[in-house]
């Protein structure tokens, strides 16, 4: 396979910002996007607001504007939903409408495919984000006025069967989606220019996540509404699901439109025809390395120590009683430091043994899945207190910490052993493995917990494990009696297999992968 293959140099800034990821932490897809990285443009030019370049204002403003079509159902389905569900769905139903986020971290299984086939008329990029967005516009329209239903309206029920795989097949074009922009940014930007490609990715999904997330639920939610906007109370926030999707149907067809019709793609004369085996054929190639067997068993196992904690207890102080809006405040007040964090994580990380901070970094992660149950515990009888939701912040804040640490300084790792002649490839084949090992516990962990869980109502007698069954309860004048809290048995579990983990696997491994010579990490024979 040839150097500059579309596929290769479409990862190429993942090398060059430290990886994928995507937008909150490594579980969801915020960490799948380029870490934030400073830029200093190599070659004199002129430049709007002494940053950005007059010759490409028009195409970074447009990557950023296709990047947040990425962030927008991404914020929806990793942050906003599971807050929205937990109100009527167990535990065990949120570990099924989990498997909605897999195809964000499997799309290398397809992303060859999206590299090889096109029409060549319409242009490599241009033929997967024209039909793609407009497909997600038309679901988005139709979803508007049906969301309302499918989140059960006034039933104690969802079907939740029917809901994930409704967003499944959103995620899916969503991440069908950023490969093509992702290859479709190497060629749109002028080559002076490239070092902006991973800062409209990072922009523009962060954008789109914040709206959908923290924004939608700060406007969603009648007590936040009715405490900082409204002069007369109202029962209802002041944005609903309904209209919210509505709106970005429109803007994805609008905008979708004017690249179809008025944006050339262009011709990158570097770039030449990929089969699809081939890049197969190399992903293979890389798994066979010696010692990469291992790697990849960190990668995948790493994060089943922390992921209860990141997974559940956000979810548990919801039913403890905690506002979605001061869990959307705190992400609010943690997106800024998250920034700060990545930049002094990449200084940290440069150094000879760019693993080094990850390890450490293991190890308060693996501190803070205790501390958050110890949070959760600690839930006060009276409510939500000022001091209490400021605990909450800065559990959140250095708990992410620690999550960016580990980010930037795996993907430091990733830059310096990635082999240069496959370095797309190569990179992308990493990020996915280790984005993967952050969405495959999800599911048993959430499902553990309500098979871990025993509560049964005073008045009925019946289990009242999930929010319906306690809110049936309730109605029946009845207390829901906790038997036995299956968080706290999952949470200790993961902690003590963490630790296992980390003296048996994570430490030894990780010491001798940086021992090892970079040319131990090359594919002796490219494809």
């Amino acid at each position: 396979m040839g150097r500059n293959t579309p596929t290769m140099r479409r990862k190429a800034r993942d090398q060059e910002a430290g990886g994928a990821g995507s937008p909150t932490d490594e579980s969801v897809p915020l960490k799948d996007a380029a870490a934030p990285s400073a830029f200093i443009p190599t070659l004199p030019a002129d430049y709007y607001f002494g940053f950005l370049p007059k010759n490409d204002a028009g195409n970074i403003v447009l990557l950023i504007l296709l990047y947040m079509l990425q962030g927008v159902p991404v914020g929806l389905a990793f942050g906003t939903l599971p807050f929205l569900l937990k109100q009527k769905l167990s535990f065990s139903d949120m570990a099924v409408f989990s498997l909605a986020g897999y195809p964000y971290s499997l799309k290398l299984l397809w992303s060859p495919i999206v590299d090889s086939v096109f029409v060549k008329s319409i242009g490599r990029r241009k033929s997967w984000i024209i039909p793609i967005q407009l497909l997600t516009g038309v679901m988005f329209y139709w979803l508007s006025n049906n969301i309302d239903t499918l989140m059960g309206g006034d039933a104690v029920s969802i079907n939740v069967y029917a809901i994930t795989a409704i967003w499944f097949s959103v995620i899916f074009l969503c991440a069908t989606q950023d490969i093509a922009v992702d290859g479709w940014a190497l060629t749109l930007l002028s080559r002076e220019n490239m070092q902006f490609a991973s800062t409209c990715q990072t922009i523009g999904i962060n954008i789109g996540y914040f709206l959908s997330f923290t924004i939608f639920l700060a406007f969603n939610s009648a007590e936040f509404c009715n405490k900082y906007i409204r002069s007369v109370p109202s029962d209802a926030g002041l944005l609903q699901l309904g209209p919210y999707l509505g709106f970005w149907s429109l803007f994805y067809i609008g905008l979708t439109l004017w690249v179809a019709f008025f944006k050339d793609e262009g011709v990158d004369p570097d770039e030449h025809d990929v089969t699809i085996k081939s890049t197969y054929q190399t992903i293979y190639s890389i798994v066979k390395l010696p010692h990469m067997i291992k790697f990849i068993l960190v990668l995948l196992f790493a994060k089943v120590a922390f992921i209860c904690n990141e997974a559940v207890t956000a979810l548990k102080l919801l039913e403890k009683g905690i506002q979605k809006e001061d869990l959307a405040l705190a992400v609010l007040i943690d997106f800024p430091f998250q920034l700060l964090f990545g930049y002094y994580a990449a200084k940290w990380s440069s150094g000879s043994r760019p693993l080094r901070p990850w390890l450490y970094a293991f190890v308060g992660r693996l501190a803070f899945a205790l501390v958050g149950m110890l949070v959760v515990g600690a839930f006060p009888a009276e409510g939500v207190t000022s001091s209490y939701l400021m605990l909450v912040i800065v559990t959140t804040v250095l708990s992410s910490f620690t999550s960016t640490v580990q980010f930037v300084s795996l993907g430091a790792f990733f830059s310096s052993i990635a082999d240069p002649i496959i370095g797309g490839t190569y990179m992308t084949l990493l990020n996915t493995f280790s984005n993967f090992g952050g969405t495959w516990p999800k599911f048993f962990v959430l499902e553990a917990v309500d098979w871990l869980s025993s509560a049964t109502c005073s008045a009925t007698g019946e289990a009242c494990i999930s929010d319906a069954g306690r809110a049936a309860c309730a109605a029946a004048a009845g207390t829901c009696v906790v038997e036995r809290d299956g968080y706290y048995v999952v949470g200790t579990a993961s902690f003590v297999i963490g630790l296992v983990l980390l003296a048996r696997l994570i430490r030894p491994e990780v010491r001798l992968l940086e021992s090892m010579p970079v040319a131990a990490w090359k594919v002796r024979k490219s494809v």
